[in-house]
């Protein structure tokens, strides 16, 4: 049996090799964005088993099961661990050229340290093996967080959450700098059934009565307030479809007040709500220095029948296709012509909308702030090998590969820290084809400088994460 994670894996040439073994190898990991719970990290969580530690809660995974022919109760049901383990054991040999190949063998090597290929052959073994890792108390979440040299873990919060175990963290002084991330997608969605309740939420949360827009403008600066004092260095938007619609801030405070009484919005109401809300944040994270980080183009939920038996976030989600450039250009104009435009990361869930953004970044760059406007990292359904080397490549060929902030998790397992190996070695192979190639110079220093820079230090500075962030 040859075992797929060698020394060299995905590493092409000598060039691809020398980088990767001698330079980002063993760089720290900093991963701003995650769903990682700070609870856990704070309580040094054990697990029970593999099972919990591997599928729970891991989409990517139960989508791979449903497309093997898996019956539900083996992915979200009621099966016992070692069952639904032998239903992802029977799924992995089917999965070549898939990452969660790649994946599943990475994690198996870095944490468990087995050289096999999982298979339903060899399933029993390795749940017994993984078992035992997990059980012993060697694999608690600080622990995995340390085997993997991660140095800052940025978690997405809501501006309700009171974050205490962040600020828990914080006064131990524990080494990973676990920092919250301001997620107000709900309180976007003025459309949604739950908005009202979050309203109340929020109100609750900032101490601040909300009745009208302005009301609700003050809470979210609360909130934000609260945040950066808790160690926030960046927001995160989840945004189904990309809108603008210019409007005042008169007309939105009416739409507001209609919606609270319980009247129809038109689709115009909602976008100039949601155009005008998201302007109003941005201006906040720019007075705070904070990163925004606009994830857009989900087409979510759409097996409706297992919406309602198993709810979101299962994997029934896909790729949109609506309009992007013009909204997205509008918005960002809007804010970088009044100076009030903060740093910004833009991902897009559509690998056609690559190059978009990489034109659209291209507008809004700012004297003394290399790559002030960034496009993101291949996420979610291009978080794999072609994806990674295409967003790479459009960025280079478009924008200025150099200033890249490189790689992150977008994840909510503890496992997937060795996602950034994977995205290592493609990069690292990457420069090094060019070198081959004749593309790029095989220049030692430059190169060094690329890669340590795109696999940390580029992230360290971006997100202002000074000595003292790190060590508090």
């Amino acid at each position: 049996m040859t075992h797929v994670i060698t020394d060299d894996f995905l590493l092409s040439n000598e060039v691809a090799r020398r980088l990767y073994h001698e330079v980002a190898k063993d760089l720290p990991i900093i991963d701003y964005h995650n769903h990682l719970s700070a609870k856990e990290i704070y309580e040094d969580k054990s697990y029970a088993s593999i099972t919990e530690l591997w599928l729970g809660g891991d989409h990517y995974k139960w989508r791979a099961m449903r497309a093997n022919g898996e019956a539900e109760r083996f992915i979200t049901g009621d099966a016992p661990d070692e069952e639904k383990f032998q239903a992802w054991a029977r799924t992995v040999p089917n999965t070549l050229g898939n990452p969660l190949y790649h994946w599943t063998h990475l994690e198996l090597t870095r944490f468990f340290d087995y050289k096999g290929l999982l298979s339903e052959r060899t399933a029993e073994d390795v749940f017994n093996h993984t078992n035992t890792c997990v059980q012993s108390g060697e694999l608690s979440a600080r622990r995995m967080l340390e085997m993997q040299r991660v140095e800052f873990v940025g978690t997405t919060d809501d501006p309700t959450d009171d974050l205490s175990y962040h600020r828990k963290l914080q006064e131990e002084g524990y080494a990973v700098t676990v920092a919250p991330s301001f997620r107000p997608d709900v309180g976007l969605a003025i459309e949604a059934d739950t908005f009202i309740d979050w309203i109340e939420r929020l109100a609750k949360a900032s101490g601040v009565t909300i009745n009208t827009y302005h009301d609700l403008l003050a809470a979210l600066e609360n909130r934000v307030a609260f945040f950066s004092e808790s160690g926030c260095k960046a927001s995160d938007h989840g945004i189904n479809e990309m809108v603008y619609e210019q409007a005042t801030e008169e007309e939105v405070a009416t739409i507001f007040d209609a919606r609270l009484k319980g009247a129809s919005l038109t689709e115009s109401d909602v976008r100039k709500f949601k155009t005008v809300t998201l302007q109003q944040l941005a201006m906040l994270y720019e007075r705070e220095g904070w990163v925004m980080q606009l994830h857009i183009g989900p087409l979510r939920n759409n097996f409706t029948a297992k919406l309602h038996t198993i709810g979101r976030d299962a994997g029934f989600d896909a790729i949109g296709d609506a309009p992007l450039a013009k909204p997205l250009n509008a918005f960002l104009d809007s804010l970088a012509s009044s100076g009030t435009l903060p740093k910004t990361i833009l991902y897009t869930l559509n690998p056609r909308d690559n190059v978009i953004l990489a034109a659209t970044a291209g507008n809004f760059q700012e004297e003394g702030v290399p790559g002030k406007v960034q496009v993101g990292t291949a996420w979610w359904f291009n978080d794999h090998h072609d994806g990674m080397l295409d967003q790479m490549k459009t960025l280079a060929n478009v924008g200025l590969l150099r200033h890249f902030v490189g790689m992150l998790t977008d994840s909510r397992s503890m496992l997937s820290f060795t996602r950034h190996e994977y995205f290592r070695r493609i990069l690292c192979d990457l420069l090094g084809t060019w070198v081959v190639e004749g593309k790029i110079p095989n220049d030692q220093e430059l190169l060094t400088e690329y890669v340590e820079g795109i696999c940390y230090h580029n992230a360290k500075h971006y997100f202002q994460l000074t000595k003292e962030t790190i060590l508090r």
